[in-house]
């Protein structure tokens, strides 16, 4: 299949970072911590994306898998890690996620800036994918652009921000072009109860959040 993050892939940093300052790294990690994760837990990264939120859920001393379709962006997490950490073990699975069939094999599942690859009947499938990957009473984590809020020239900013980002991933990987989803919406329908919501800013306006869902025990 064709690497669709061969062009785009290994500017995907240096966007990153222009786009949102560390933003978007902080909404990645946002989660990740000692309250959510211990030792010896399994978690599941859908999507290699910049890497750093695996490498901090390793550090930590969970025993980590990423999944990735895109070879480039294997490589490019690859990389990242055995220059930060070459110390640490992460297992990474070239393939397609809805190809995973280990339903409630894992303590967490993290879906960061991935979900949004997807026209929404799809973003649902793989949602309710993902979640069934999440052991009973185990974590979902979906981090993203902000469901746009606020007064309308806040939200108008949100959506062209959004469409910017969305714009110039449809003509450089063929991602989906879409609205901003409402995925604490799609989370609950789903079953899972959100356990928390954090927010990043951009100009002083709510742009990304991190959401922090589990299942039923």
């Amino acid at each position: 299949m064709r690497d669709k993050y061969r062009v785009i892939g290994p500017a995907y940093d240096f966007l990153s970072q222009l786009y949102s300052g560390r933003n978007i790294h902080r909404c990645k990690t946002a989660m990740l911590d000692m309250t959510t994760i211990r030792p010896g837990a399994r978690v599941l990264f859908a999507g290699a994306g910049h890497g750093r939120d695996a490498i901090r859920a390793a550090e930590l001393g969970a025993e980590v898998t990423v999944v990735d379709l895109s070879a480039t962006m294997l490589r490019k997490f690859d990389d990242a890690r055995r220059q930060e950490a070459p110390h640490l073990t992460i297992h990474t699975v070239h393939s397609d996620i809805m190809a995973i069939d280990t339903p409630g094999r894992y303590d967490m599942v993290v879906a960061n800036f991935f979900l949004n690859v997807f026209d929404e009947p799809m973003m649902e499938r793989v949602l309710g994918h993902l979640i069934d990957l999440a052991r009973a009473g185990g974590q979902v984590v979906v981090g993203d652009f902000c469901y746009p809020t606020g007064n309308p020239l806040a939200r108008l900013f949100k959506k062209a921000y959004w469409y910017a980002a969305v714009f110039t991933f449809w003509l450089f990987a063929n991602n989906a072009f879409h609205q901003i989803y409402n995925y604490p919406e799609h989370m609950q329908r789903m079953g899972l109860t959100i356990r928390d919501r954090k927010h990043f800013k951009l100009l002083n306006m709510d742009c990304y959040w991190s959401i922090l869902g589990q299942k039923p025990a």
